[in-house]
């Protein structure tokens, strides 16, 4: 088993690689891969940059090149669901493209053919994360998170993308992950903290909080990695 922990700053891998160990690193397609080892299991570690098509590359390569065989990514998101608060864990069931749109050809938002408007992820991972939440005696959400290659700080728009997909949190990368490891059959698990709450304050939020909030996603992540049994 190779597991893949993903990010997309430097800010939500850095508490990854402060606890892992026998950490080498590898240069590759201007991005640098971490392979280490934590509670005995091989990881390898990456942040990709921020947006889909860099989350897509760093996911393809994560799978291709360095054989990982599932894929977990840690990172923090803006608030759609109002009970939501900072630091909260919410984890995706299901990851939709909130800024993908060929509606002029009367296919629905999110939605290309051959394509989903919304991708599930691994059940076996999500139903750990529960257990781990209840260990830890934390809160944990689960509902659908919606990805774009926008920062979203407008009441409007995520009003819109609440109503659309129903959808509890906004963030930057994981549908294009979820996209990747779908089409290579591939185990995917999405978790964010919440870090902002998406509207017309989010930027001051998202640079408070980033830091505090990436330490309890990746916390909580190789909890899960030290428990996966296959």
């Amino acid at each position: 088993m190779k597991i893949a922990i993903m990010g997309a700053m430097p800010e939500e891998i850095e508490p990854l690689l402060s606890r892992v160990e026998n950490v080498r690193e590898t240069k590759y397609a201007a991005n640098t891969f971490y392979e280490a080892t934590f509670e005995g299991k091989e990881v390898v570690i990456a942040y990709s940059k921020i947006g889909k098509v860099f989350a897509a590359i760093t996911a393809t390569i994560l799978i291709e090149k360095f054989g990982c065989d599932r894929l977990l990514f840690s990172g923090v998101a803006g608030a759609i669901d109002p009970d939501l608060n900072i630091g909260d864990l919410v984890i995706a069931d299901g990851l939709c493209q909130h800024d993908l749109d060929i509606t002029a050809f009367g296919h629905p938002f999110g939605y290309v053919p051959e394509g989903e408007v919304c991708i599930s992820t691994d059940p076996y991972m999500r139903e750990l994360a529960k257990k781990v939440a209840d260990q830890k005696g934390l809160p944990l959400k689960e509902g659908i998170i919606a990805t774009g290659d926008q920062f979203i700080a407008n009441e409007e728009r995520k009003s819109w993308i609440s109503k659309m997909f129903d959808a509890h949190a906004l963030e930057m990368e994981g549908a294009s992950v979820a996209v990747v490891c779908n089409a290579l059959d591939v185990p995917c698990f999405i978790l964010r903290a919440i870090s902002d709450s998406a509207d017309m304050d989010a930027g001051f939020d998202f640079d408070t909080f980033l830091q505090s909030s990436a330490k309890v996603s990746a916390d909580f992540i190789l909890e899960m990695v030290a428990q996966i049994e296959h």
